[in-house]
C-alpha cells in the first residue's frame, strides 16, 4: 500500500513539473471561479465552509509545519476571532454610546442600529491583530516547553477559553450568543450581501481570503522568518548555534498562525449568523490538526488539499455512512462519531503514509531517505547516458 501511494505521489510529481507553476495557478483560479455555477446550492455551502477551513489550516500549518510547535489548542483563536466579529458587528453592546450606536463605514442595514457596528474588512483586521496579540501572550510562557508538556498547555488554553466565554455573559451572553451578526458589506450605505439566499457573492468573498493567504504563506516560507522556523523545527540548539533568536522566532509562529485562526474565525461568525460557545469545542482543533498531518505538515498545497477532503468527509459522506449501524445491529449516529473516525483516519495515515498526501520535499526526504537516494541516482544515470549519446 505505501508503495502504491508513493508511485502515485512520483507521477503526480512528474505532471506537475511538465507543466509550469503559473500555468497551474491560472487552471485552478479559472475553475474557483466557474465553480459556483456548476455545483448545487448545498454543496456551494460547504465549500464555503471548507475555504474558511483552508485559512484555519493553513494557519496551523505555520505553527506545527513550519515552526514544529505542537498546538492542541488552535480552536481558541477561532473563537476569539469569532467574538471579535460579534462585539463589533451586532446589537451586543446595545447601550453604547446612550444608545445611539457606534457606526463606521457600515452598510446601510446597521448604520440605524443599536450596539457597534464596524466595516467588515475593519474588523477582520481587528479580529486578526487581536488574536495574533493573544497567540503571542499563549506562546511567551510555552517557549521551554516541547513535545508532551507543550500539547499539555496548548490543550489547556483550547479548554480554557471557550469556558471563559461561557462564564462571562457580558461579553459573551453565554450560551445564547451572540446573534444576529452583521453580514458582509465593503463600502459604507452598500446593501450587505444576501445569504444564506445568495451564496455565491459570499463564495467569492471567502475565495479572496483563501488567495491572499495561500500569498501570504508562500511569502512567509520563502522569507528569512521561514526558514528560521524550519531550521528551528528541525533543530533548535543548531538553529540557536547559528544565531538564530528562539524567542522571536516562536512567538512569530504563534502570532501569525492565530491571526490567521481569528481571521477565519470572524467570516465563519457572519456567514453562520451567530457565535456561540457550543462552537467552540477541543474536537474541532483535534479537526483541523488532522487536516494539517493528513494533508502534509509544511505542505502548503498539501494542508489544502488535507482541508478541502476533510471537511467534505464531515459534511457528506458521514452522512451516507449512517445507515451502517443500524443494519449491523447497532443504534448510533456515525456523524456523533465524526472525531473518533477522523482519529481513526490519523492512525491509519500514521502508519502507511505518514509524510501525509502531499508532504515537503523536505519531509519526504527525511522519512524516506533511501527511496529518495534511489530517485536522484537514477536521474543521474540517466542524465550520464544521454550525455553519452553521440550527437546527430
Amino acid at each position: 500500500m505505501t508503495a502504491v501511494l508513493g508511485n502515485v505521489g512520483s507521477t503526480l510529481r512528474t505532471v506537475r513539473s511538465a507543466v509550469p507553476d503559473w500555468v497551474w495557478a491560472l487552471v485552478f483560479l479559472a475553475l474557483a471561479i466557474a465553480y459556483p455555477a456548476m455545483v448545487s446550492s448545498d454543496l456551494l455551502d460547504a465549500s464555503i465552509n471548507s475555504l474558511a477551513y483552508i485559512i484555519m489550516a493553513l494557519g496551523l500549518n505555520i505553527v506545527v509545519g513550519f515552526a514544529g510547535l505542537l498546538d492542541l489548542g488552535y480552536v481558541a483563536f477561532f473563537a476569539i476571532g469569532a467574538y471579535v466579529m460579534g462585539w463589533l458587528g451586532s446589537l451586543h453592546f446595545a447601550e453604547v454610546n446612550g444608545g445611539e450606536g457606534i457606526h463606521v463605514l457600515t452598510n446601510k442595514v446597521a448604520e440605524n442600529l443599536p450596539g457597534i457596528h464596524l466595516n467588515f474588512v475593519i474588523i477582520l483586521i481587528a479580529a486578526a491583530a487581536f488574536t495574533a496579540l493573544w497567540g503571542a501572550l499563549l506562546g511567551a510562557p510555552t517557549l521551554r516547553l516541547r513535545g508532551d508538556y507543550l500539547a499539555i498547555v496548548t490543550l489547556a488554553f483550547g479548554e480554557i477559553v471557550p469556558r471563559i466565554f461561557e462564564n462571562f455573559e457580558g461579553i459573551s451572553n453565554g450560551r445564547q450568543g451572540i446573534t444576529p451578526v452583521d453580514k458582509i458589506s465593503f463600502l459604507p450605505g452598500q446593501t450587505p450581501l444576501a445569504y444564506p439566499l445568495e451564496l455565491e457573492p459570499v463564495y467569492y468573498v471567502a475565495l479572496v481570503m483563501v488567495l491572499l493567504v495561500l500569498f501570504v504563506n508562500r511569502r512567509l516560507r520563502d522569507s528569512r522568518l521561514g526558514r528560521a522556523w524550519i531550521a528551528v523545527r528541525e533543530d533548535e540548539v543548531a538553529a540557536s548555534a547559528m544565531g538564530i533568536n528562539l524567542v522571536r522566532t516562536k512567538l512569530w509562529a504563534y502570532a501569525i498562525g492565530a491571526a490567521l485562526g481569528g481571521f477565519s474565525g470572524a467570516f465563519l461568525a457572519t456567514y453562520k449568523n451567530t457565535v456561540n460557545v457550543d462552537q467552540f469545542e477541543f474536537g474541532f482543533s483535534v479537526f483541523i490538526l488532522c487536516m494539517v498531518i493528513i494533508g502534509g505538515m509544511g505542505n502548503i498545497w498539501g494542508v489544502v488539499i488535507g482541508a478541502v477532503a476533510l471537511s467534505m468527509v464531515d459534511r457528506f459522506l458521514l452522512k451516507e455512512l449512517n445507515g451502517i449501524p443500524e443494519s449491523i445491529g447497532l443504534d448510533f449516529d456515525v456523524t456523533s462519531v465524526n472525531f473518533g473516525i477522523f482519529g481513526f483516519f490519523l492512525v491509519i495515515m500514521m502508519v502507511l503514509r505518514p509524510e501525509g498526501f502531499l508532504p515537503s520535499g523536505r519531509r519526504r526526504l527525511e522519512l524516506h531517505e533511501e527511496a529518495v537516494a534511489d530517485d536522484v541516482a537514477s536521474a543521474v544515470a540517466a542524465e550520464e547516458v544521454i550525455e553519452v549519446r553521440p550527437k546527430a
